[in-house]
């Protein structure tokens, strides 16, 4: 859930890979500058509150493909 809502924060995608099962309750605590890097606020937050560290990686991502397109047909 977290790496959801981390992903939507960042525009990125964000993998999972803590091993951790289960749901947890936190809360995070960060300024937003829109006149700055926003995202730097947020990583110190995430690593120095909740102990979790944000690498950048290539991976896997799910997209969506389309096999084909038709127009409509019509009524």
């Amino acid at each position: 859930m977290i790496a959801q809502c981390l992903g939507q924060e960042f525009s990125k995608p964000v993998i999972d890979r803590t091993g951790l099962e289960g749901e947890f309750g936190f809360k995070l605590d960060y300024a937003v500058d829109h006149n700055s890097d926003s995202g730097s606020s947020l990583l110190i937050a995430v690593q120095e509150q909740l102990g979790l560290k944000l690498e950048a990686a290539k991976g896997p991502v799910e997209m969506p493909i389309a096999d084909r397109a038709e127009k409509p047909s019509a009524n």
